[in-house]
């Protein structure tokens, strides 16, 4: 079931229904970067059962869980968010949807209570692929391209965001939406 959607920055990858890499097995990532010298983006749909700031010292308490970004760099943090301009360096991703940007600033913004827990999402480690790779990987059909919306990132529950994108995208994909986790279950 390969695409001819072209991948660019800003788009939805959704992983096939029956891929079995554990990093990836209904993964929504949102690719922020799609270049020749590789691509990257963060999963969106799979948070971790710690909030931000118990996980980083000095930061301040902020009810916001963090989310598996990926395989790559799990040691690394990293944000998604709608903020814009308020937050110096952060990088046009797609539809009003901003990455990273001046952390110090950030930490500033969410004690002084102007950033709010629904308007950022933050991600340890991130999703990479090599020069070539992810386009090889859409070819034999391992990703669903998408649209991005931003209600996705800030709106939607995690556990429903993968059917719920692809139940978008009607057609084929509406019935791929409906399939259990464990073709077993059916």
């Amino acid at each position: 079931m390969s695409e001819s959607i072209e991948i660019t920055k800003g788009k939805l990858l959704l992983a096939e229904p029956f891929m079995l890499d554990p990093n990836f097995k209904r993964a929504v990532v949102f690719l922020c970067d799609h270049q020749e010298e590789g691509s990257m983006g963060f999963i969106l749909n799979k948070p971790l059962k710690i909030k931000v700031d118990e996980l980083i010292t000095d930061f301040p308490e902020f009810d916001s869980n963090v989310y598996y970004g990926g395989p790559v760099a799990t040691d690394t943090i990293h944000y998604l968010h709608r903020l814009g301009d308020l937050i110096e360096d952060s990088v046009p991703a797609g539809n009003n949807i901003y990455w990273g940007g001046n952390f110090e600033k950030l930490k500033f913004l969410i004690s002084s209570g102007v950033v709010k827990p629904g308007s950022i999402k933050f991600f340890a480690g991130y999703s990479g692929w090599s020069p070539g790779q992810l386009n090889e990987e859409m070819f034999i059909g391992s990703w669903i391209a998408a649209d991005m919306d931003p209600n996705y990132l800030f709106s939607v529950r995690p556990r429903e965001l993968w059917s719920k994108v692809l139940r978008i995208k009607g057609d084929i994909y509406s019935v791929l939406a409906g399939m259990p986790d464990n073709i077993s279950w059916n």
